[in-house]
Order: C-alpha cells, then sequence, then structure tokens
C-alpha cells in the first residue's frame, strides 16, 4: 500500500464517524454483500460516508491492507474497523450492532433496526 493510499484511508475514517468501503455506492451498490450492509445502515438511518473502490484501485487493495482483512465490504465507526458483511449482519441480527452505536454516539432508528430482528427472526 502506498503512502498516499494509506493517508486517504486514514483521513477519511478520521473525518466520518461511519465510512463503508464497499464496491458501488450507497445509493447503488455494485455486490450483493455490499448491498446488504448498506441496506442495512441506509434502513437504519445512519449516516455515514460511503467509498466506493471500484473506483480506485489503489484504494481497494489498500484498505485490505489497511485493516488487514481480505473482503469488501468494511465497515469503521469512529475510527475503528468493525468487520465485513457477515460481521455487520451478526451484529445486526444479535442487536450487537445498536449497543456499539450507542457506546460510540451514533444516531440511528431503533425501531428500523428491531423491524430488521422482527423480519429475521
Amino acid at each position: 500500500m502506498t503512502d498516499a493510499a494509506k493517508d486517504r484511508i486514514q483521513q477519511t475514517i478520521s473525518e466520518n464517524d461511519v465510512v463503508l468501503y464497499m464496491k458501488g455506492t450507497k445509493a447503488a451498490p455494485q455486490c450483493g454483500f455490499s448491498s446488504r450492509v448498506a441496506g442495512v445502515l441506509n434502513f437504519m438511518g445512519v449516516e455515514y460516508a460511503d467509498v466506493n473502490v471500484l473506483a480506485d484501485e489503489e484504494i481497494r487493495q489498500g484498505i485490505k491492507d489497511f485493516s488487514d482483512w481480505p473482503t469488501i465490504p468494511q465497515l469503521y465507526v469512529k475510527g475503528e474497523f468493525i468487520g465485513g458483511c457477515d460481521i455487520i449482519t451478526e451484529m445486526t441480527l444479535s442487536g450487537e450492532l445498536d449497543k456499539l452505536f450507542d457506546d460510540k454516539g451514533v444516531s440511528y432508528s431503533r425501531d428500523a433496526a428491531d423491524k430488521i430482528r422482527a423480519a429475521n427472526a
């Protein structure tokens, strides 16, 4: 990973409370896993920055090196790497994502989170 890519990634996760590195954008995801995580965040009303890794090969590989995580999407909350699609899905269904957002002071709709859990019960 180049220093420039590392600096851009660090700056993005420092300047935004929630960042999703994904394939595509939150309005137009370009893979099922990115779509699932963006869908959860969108439904829960979370304000987040989306970074389309398909638009920049240096960032696409750089984020994998930065987090030491091999897949996309990747969610960061308050500068901390949280995980990819499977982890975010599990955290959403268990209520851990709600707790994380509460602990970190991230605004979200608790009603929407409850609806996701009810629909997947």
